[in-house]
């Protein structure tokens, strides 16, 4: 819009226009244009102050905004190089580097700090193609955090790291196996071909039990932007989900617990019918050893107990007690010890050429005690878990402390017991 004129310079070219005088009619406008500027610079500079706040509080806002941008793309970094440092495969990373899979460690990392009110409902994240967010707060961890907590797991327990593991998304899971019972026949050219003896099946159901573990932490100690939470979190619950695991995968009686290897009824190998593992006497009524029995001819008989197509991948399972014992054992005739060391660093040591996994799990040497396994145990036992691993944030039971309420499913059990066989300390 244009500057108007005020009535004042108007009315002063008039009058000096019919008086004819053009120099006074100059004087007067310069008098009039200055009078007019000195009236409104008042109100241009008011104008031009508010101005200036607008624009003031404009900047700040840019830039509290670039600082908000620049605090998530830091987060998100952190997170990142959190899976980077947990995830180890190149799938691990893979995974860290997706935007959905940024977007749930960021959103579960304030939802450790802050719970639910710091937006997480909001968000609806989506990750692996499951909801994150549910109603009552849970939360299911980051991919990178999960595979942390499976990888501790499989070096905790023994029996994880040599058994079958599966992933499941049910509650239960189940499977025919062939106990077999087929039969076939030699016939001539002409002769008659009467049926045969059809195959048994057997069905085996594996239900996902539940774990938990619940560490606390303090909000203090979650305010503080340094603490790595994922990392946190899985080394809280990983070592006390792998301690429970290794026990009921050896001893569990299946009750809310999977069912352990030690849980079956058990059979003489000269006996031995399916849904029961069979097992070899030791010689001795407590003991693996005596002054006429060493104990090395029970070994070899479970091993041999074990068919053929079990044995090549077939190792011994004995806790630190036995595995000690075991190695003072010596051949009778050439004075060898039958345990021997790794050839190389990371290998396991090897007793009559067969692997040996150490689990403290096992029983210790006792009169009717099943103190060494032995088989193929990826065929023979069978580890299901439940997909993902799930946190309730409780900010209120033991304040001041903030409880992260972990659950986990797994099941376990025998799947195939032609697979695996038992040492029994007793005489016969």
């Amino acid at each position: 819009m244009g500057i108007q004129k005020s009535p004042r310079i108007r009315g002063a070219v008039r009058v000096r226009a019919e008086a004819g005088d053009a120099n006074a009619i100059l004087a007067d406008l310069n008098r009039a244009f200055a009078a007019f500027k000195d009236e409104h610079q008042a109100e241009i500079n008011g104008i031009n102050a508010k101005f200036a706040d607008v624009v003031q509080a404009e900047k700040l806002e840019r830039i509290n905004a670039e600082i908000t941008r620049l605090q998530g793309a830091l987060d998100e970094t952190n997170a990142v190089l959190a899976a980077a440092r947990l995830g180890g495969g190149g799938g691990s990373a893979d995974r860290a580097d997706s935007p959905e899979t940024r977007e749930h460690a960021r959103a579960f990392n304030q939802f450790f700090r802050r719970g639910v009110e710091a937006g997480l409902r909001e968000l609806e994240v989506k990750a692996a193609l499951r909801t994150d967010s549910d109603p009552d707060g849970g939360y299911v961890v980051p991919d990178q955090m999960e595979q942390t907590i499976d990888r501790v797991l499989g070096s905790v327990s023994a029996m994880r790291s040599i058994a079958s593991v599966i992933s499941i998304s049910a509650g239960s899971y189940k499977k025919l196996v062939n106990q077999g019972g087929a039969a076939a026949g030699w016939v001539g050219e002409r002769q008659a071909r009467p049926e045969t003896a059809s195959p048994r099946l057997a069905e085996l159901a594996f239900p996902a039990m539940e774990i938990y573990a619940n560490p606390a932490a303090t909000q203090t100690l979650l305010d503080d932007a340094r603490v790595d939470i994922a990392a946190w979190l899985a080394e809280e619950v990983s070592t006390a989900f792998a301690e429970a695991e290794a026990a009921a995968f050896i001893t569990g009686d299946g009750v809310n617990r999977p069912r352990g290897i030690l849980a079956y009824d058990t059979v003489a190998n000269a006996s031995y019918a399916w849904g029961k593992i069979g097992y070899t006497a030791s010689g001795v009524a407590a003991a693996l050893t005596d002054a006429s029995h060493n104990g090395v001819d029970a070994l070899i008989d479970l091993v041999y107990g074990l068919k053929q197509g079990y044995r090549q991948n077939a190792r011994f399972l004995m806790n630190r007690s036995l595995q000690a014992a075991i190695r003072k054992l010596k051949s009778k005739t050439e004075e060898l010890y039958l345990w021997q060391p790794p050839v190389q660093a990371g290998q396991p040591a090897t007793l009559l050429g067969y692997p040996i996994s150490d689990d403290d799990n096992m029983p210790d040497i006792a009169a009717g005690a099943f103190p060494l396994a032995f088989g193929d145990f990826r065929r023979g036992y069978l580890i299901v878990d439940r997909f993902g691993i799930r946190v309730l944030r409780d900010p209120f039971t033991n304040k001041p402390y903030v409880h992260f309420y972990t659950t986990k499913r797994v099941g376990g059990g025998v799947q195939n017991f032609e697979a695996i066989k038992l040492l029994k300390i007793a005489a016969s």
